[in-house]
């Protein structure tokens, strides 16, 4: 077979296993298989593939017909123009978290440079290290209940020589972590239990401890914004990734702490995605 009929036969298979972005996700393993860059597959639409070449191949299209997220089995994610490893241990990032990131960057009225920062979640040490690797002059440290999402964060520090860097604590929000901080940024799970039935299969691969909150969805935001005053300093702000339908509560919420600056904005889908407050 061919480069073209393996493509072919792979998005044939993939939109009968309802997985979405069939012919990128065939794309993206062929390549990965191959060693090269996707574009280049462009090139060699003619070649002839060995069987040792599909095997693997083979292998990598089952796993990922049964919902295994395409992240993990290319191990690797990009995110903020960096390469970071991607597994099971922690939530696979979202562009909704790159999006933030992003936000944070543009922002001309926020001194990030030389600041001090938390990321409460950490996770994969995706935003910790984004910001660490943008200003190099800030003071950057991850927190995350899980030792293992912790660890994949070391190993991401390690791959981009940030380890001198960006210290990573185990912590539950901000319960073993002194203050004060510029800035305290997250991306918490916030999606209710009540809703597992409506997630995707690919979601349902992230570890539970990433995706849910509790009955309401909302819980651990709440808390954060709760704990976080006493960690801010005169001014600081407070960088939130929330989920679909809680930006009205959660603004009540910051107001009745008497957060102030309190904004909100939306992702790439027009969703209220993102709430921005300071204290002080």
């Amino acid at each position: 077979m061919t480069v073209l009929d393996v493509l072919q036969a792979t998005t044939a298979y993939f939109k009968k296993h309802n997985v979405e972005s069939s012919r990128l996700n065939a794309e993206h393993l062929l390549a990965h298989v191959l060693g090269q860059k996707r574009i280049e597959l462009y090139l060699e639409f003619e070649r002839k593939l060995t069987e040792a070449e599909l095997e693997p191949l083979r292998n990598l299209v089952k796993r990922r017909s049964h919902g295994e997220p395409l992240q993990h089995l290319l191990g690797t994610i990009e995110f903020c123009e960096l390469t970071f490893l991607c597994d099971k241990r922690a939530l696979v990032p979202r562009p909704e978290t790159e999006q933030l990131v992003e936000q944070l960057i543009a922002d001309r009225g926020l001194r990030i440079a030389g600041s001090k920062i938390v990321d409460v979640g950490t996770g994969s040490g995706v935003i910790a290290l984004s910001l660490a690797a943008k200003y190099p002059e800030a003071k950057v440290l991850g927190v995350d209940v899980s030792g293992e999402a912790l660890a994949l964060a070391q190993e991401n520090a390690a791959n981009l020589n940030l380890t001198h860097r960006v210290q990573f604590l185990r912590s539950a929000l901000l319960e073993n972590v002194k203050g004060p901080f510029d800035l305290i940024i997250a991306n918490l799970p916030y999606i209710s239990t009540q809703d597992r039935h409506a997630l995707s299969r690919e979601v349902l691969h992230d570890p539970e401890i990433a995706v849910f909150a509790g009955a309401r969805g909302d819980e651990l935001v709440r808390e954060l914004i709760a704990q976080a005053p006493s960690r801010l300093r005169p001014g600081g702000m407070l960088a939130l990734e929330i989920g679909l339908g809680q930006s009205e509560a959660l603004l009540s919420a910051l107001a009745e702490k008497n957060y102030r600056d309190i904004c909100s904005k939306t992702d790439y889908n027009g969703v209220i995605r993102f709430l921005f407050a300071r204290y002080g």
